[in-house]
């Protein structure tokens, strides 16, 4: 297994992400499913095409309450016989007992993937230099992102790019982590679920956690433009207030990315605009330390808010956010 200095490395920036960073991550869960037809039971749960994923592919894919509010978000896959769903694993068991309930009599089972010995390791990398890193064991890589590659040294599933460069996740045995981590710790700048964490943010990709659950319609958090959400599917729980939300022009809220100073700034807590200092404009979905003394983070928020540029952190006298440039394009609904 993964020695405790491994698996407690100390914040890095984005500077040092960059240049070229290996993580690996303990706070993911994978929910395994089964059976004939466990494409056609996610595609009728989730918000994004089960049906035609195939193999070689990743999506993202949200799951929401009748009221179209996120319970989780997932990072899915496949393999010949399974499909996989990966989540923060604090919210995993909760969430797999709430899909189970809906299984029925389709022919599907739902199980934890977590600790199976091909999965027992996940490992994030991405930066400038994590490519070449990974050339030493995969020929070819990933071509774009949201792709996979089988490997019998496990798998590797491209996601979305940071800091102008491919990132990895590296799902393998114990038994291979031992003989790739030191090769890769010696490239590689060393992190953990922070490092990922600060990525995931500066990709521009939210991820649900416990603290955000059912606050969010998924265009509020940028999901339809990260392809995580199929308007062309048929119904899921909430479907309807999502799509209600695309073409009505309800939506006047959005996801961009911020630095704040202050490190006690987590997931969930509320945002005000000093232009209306009554009542918050948003809340963090995500934050992570930047290394700086500060958290780098996503922030939900009115786009008036994000327009006027001038917000703060818990009230309108609080800790200022200072806006960064997202790695996409904020498409306004309706302004």
């Amino acid at each position: 297994m993964l020695s405790s200095n491994e698996l407690q490395a100390a914040p890095l920036s984005a500077t040092q992400l960059a240049v070229g960073f290996v993580a690996p991550l303990t706070d993911l869960g994978l929910i395994a499913l089964d059976g004939e037809e466990s494409a056609s039971f996610l595609h009728n749960q989730l918000t994004n095409d089960v049906e035609h994923l195939g193999l070689g592919e990743a999506r993202l894919a949200g799951y929401c309450s009748p009221k179209g509010r996120l319970l989780a978000s997932f990072l899915m896959w496949r393999s010949e016989t399974t499909i996989y769903l990966q989540l923060p694993r604090e919210i995993q068991p909760p969430i797999q007992k709430r899909l189970s309930m809906f299984v029925l009599r389709a022919k599907t089972k739902l199980s934890d993937a977590t600790e199976l010995p091909t999965h027992q390791v996940v490992v994030g990398l991405g930066g400038g230099l994590a490519e070449a890193a990974l050339q030493t064991w995969f020929e070819p890589l990933p071509s774009r992102p949201y792709t996979t590659v089988e490997h019998p040294l496990g798998t590797l599933i491209r996601v979305g790019d940071a800091f102008g460069a491919p990132r990895y996740q590296w799902l393998m045995s114990a038994e291979t982590a031992q003989t790739v981590m030191p090769e890769l710790s010696a490239k590689l700048t060393l992190g953990g679920n922070d490092a990922w964490r600060l990525s995931e943010i500066h990709a521009g990709v939210p991820q649900i956690t416990k603290a955000t659950q059912e606050q969010f319609v998924p265009q509020m958090v940028n999901y339809e433009l990260l392809g995580g959400v199929n308007f062309k599917k048929g119904c899921y729980p909430g479907q309807e207030i999502v799509a209600r939300s695309q073409y009505l022009g309800k939506l006047k809220r959005r996801t961009t990315l911020v630095t704040i100073a202050d490190p006690s700034a987590v997931a969930g807590a509320e945002v005000y605009a000093t232009a209306d200092p009554e009542q918050p404009c948003g809340m963090i979905v995500n934050a992570a330390p930047n290394g700086q003394g500060g958290v780098d983070a996503l922030v939900e928020m009115k786009l008036a808010a994000i327009e006027s540029g001038s917000v703060r952190l818990g009230s309108a006298q609080g800790t200022p956010l200072t806006f960064l440039a997202m790695p996409y394009q904020l498409e306004a609904l309706d302004l």
